[in-house]
């Protein structure tokens, strides 16, 4: 029997119980990428069938997207390198070795889940702003979305490797689940 999905494993050591729904989804996400890395080609990575985004840029934007947010969180604006980061994602997530790709997301969720432990729960609704025109959000909601956002892109990964694999059957792919 398959261990249960991160949602059902209880607390996140060191993580407030107000932002265990932020830490099981990072901790699914590092589960699932893990069997992902162990189960997708370094072609496959950079195949972007119909026009869709490659399996290698949604990797490496999960990297990115999570040091982003995390650093609105932080209250301290992007640095030249992360803004460099984002123009780049799509040609670092063709060109950087597919191993490298995934070990600087699972790297980058490791940091998070480490980030988390540091916040309080007197600050989730500390007044946050985002990006260049300062769109108003707060330290829970980019939490939130950090967690969601990463969660999307990876089960946009599984879906973009059934697309390349041809694969129409409900089969499980690496990191499924039989739940939700």
């Amino acid at each position: 029997m398959s261990q249960p999905e991160a949602w059902l494993l209880g607390r996140v050591e060191g993580c407030s119980d107000a932002l265990l729904p932020v830490a099981h989804a990072l901790v699914q996400a590092r589960e699932e990428l893990t069997a992902l890395r162990d189960d997708t080609s370094a072609e496959e990575c950079t195949v972007d069938p119909g026009g869709v985004a490659s399996i290698g840029f949604h990797i490496a934007h999960i990297a990115g997207s999570l040091d982003r947010l995390f650093t609105y969180a932080r209250d301290e604006p992007l640095s030249p390198a992360q803004l460099d980061y984002l123009r780049q994602e799509a040609e670092i997530g063709a060109s950087v070795a597919k191993r490298d790709l995934f070990e600087a997301s699972l790297e980058r969720i490791d940091h998070c889940l480490v980030a988390l432990s540091g916040i309080q729960d007197d600050q989730l609704f500390d007044s946050r702003q985002v990006g260049r025109d300062k769109l108003p959000s707060n330290v829970v909601g980019l939490l939130f979305h950090a967690a969601e956002h990463t969660t999307m892109h990876v089960g946009q990964i599984r879906t973009t490797l059934k697309i390349i694999r041809g694969s129409g059957s409900h089969d499980r792919s690496p990191g499924g689940d039989e739940i939700g």
